[in-house]
């Protein structure tokens, strides 16, 4: 393998040594999937990525995202990172606007004076529901601490979440997974990922407070999950969780490992469609070779 280079990304980040750990690889058409996969276990982030060429193909860049587990069609703060990277060292800013080829399709990013970029995601998907006694047990709350007016659901912009309402951040706090039961349950499910939510925050400027367990993709807990929040607010519209059809909130993660992040959340209900955009920024802290 040639020499490779990469860049250590903190992405839903107001500042470095915060947000999501991202490392995203240049020039890699030539390395195998094996390989691929193999690097990502190797750095250990919730997600490695790899830009196949600094060329475009058929209007977009080539991407593919892995775990330290395996492959994944589309995630969210690889989405940005990588985006930040193409914008700023590919394009070397000279557009504010790229897309992704992503194994989900096509994801295009936009990038604003304000420092912020943004991904449209893909219609949300609402599949099973689920009892909110069996999903109580498995994150540690007492049912009584699920918000029983909305319904613990699977939903999906390109990777599927349990979406899981919680009545206080008491009860955010103090979840915990039971990774026996986590793992018999998600033997019969489409989505892998936990994600648990509540309308009270750590910081006063914030609107919900988030976060994620994805034990079965090597990542107990992950501190900011673009994908995860696209599905979210897709559910929060869907349900009225704020009472309209148009939402325009923060949304905060990983305070609860030392990582806070921010991710900024739109949707609108349009007819039977779910328009979703997923915003934030990227910290570069890093930049070397793959030997």
């Amino acid at each position: 393998m040639s020499k490779l280079t990469y860049y250590i990304v903190d992405v839903f980040a107001e500042k470095k040594y915060a947000g999501n750990q991202l490392a995203v690889f240049r020039g890699a058409s030539e390395i195998s999937s094996d390989e691929m996969q193999n690097i990502a276990r190797e750095i250990n982030y919730s997600e490695t990525t790899f830009i196949l060429s600094d060329e475009q193909n058929n209007g977009g860049f080539d991407v593919r995202i892995f775990t330290p587990k395996e492959e994944v069609p589309f995630a969210g703060h690889p989405t940005l990172g990588t985006s930040h990277i193409i914008h700023s060292n590919i394009l070397q800013g000279k557009s504010n606007n790229l897309v992704l080829n992503l194994k989900v399709g096509q994801i295009p990013v936009t990038f604003t004076a304000d420092g912020y970029c943004w991904m449209k995601q893909i219609q949300p998907i609402f599949g099973q529901q689920h009892k909110a006694d069996i999903i109580a047990s498995i994150i540690g709350v007492d049912v009584s601490e699920i918000d029983e007016r909305f319904p613990i659901q699977e939903v999906s912009t390109g990777l599927p979440f349990f979406i899981v309402p919680l009545k206080n951040i008491t009860a955010l706090k103090k979840a915990k997974i039971d990774k026996e039961k986590y793992f018999a349950l998600i033997e019969n499910t489409v989505a892998k990922g936990i994600l648990v939510f509540c309308p009270e925050t750590h910081e006063p400027q914030n609107d919900i407070s988030v976060r994620v367990f994805v034990d079965y993709y090597g990542v107990p807990e992950d501190p900011a999950t673009g994908s995860g929040n696209g599905c979210l607010v897709g559910y929060l519209v869907k349900y009225r969780y704020f009472g309209k059809d148009s939402i325009n909130i923060r949304s905060e993660q990983g305070y609860e490992i030392g990582r806070p992040s921010l991710l900024l959340l739109k949707a609108e209900q349009s007819g039977e469609n779910i328009n979703i955009s997923v915003g934030g920024k990227s910290v570069v802290v890093a930049q070397g070779e793959f030997v």
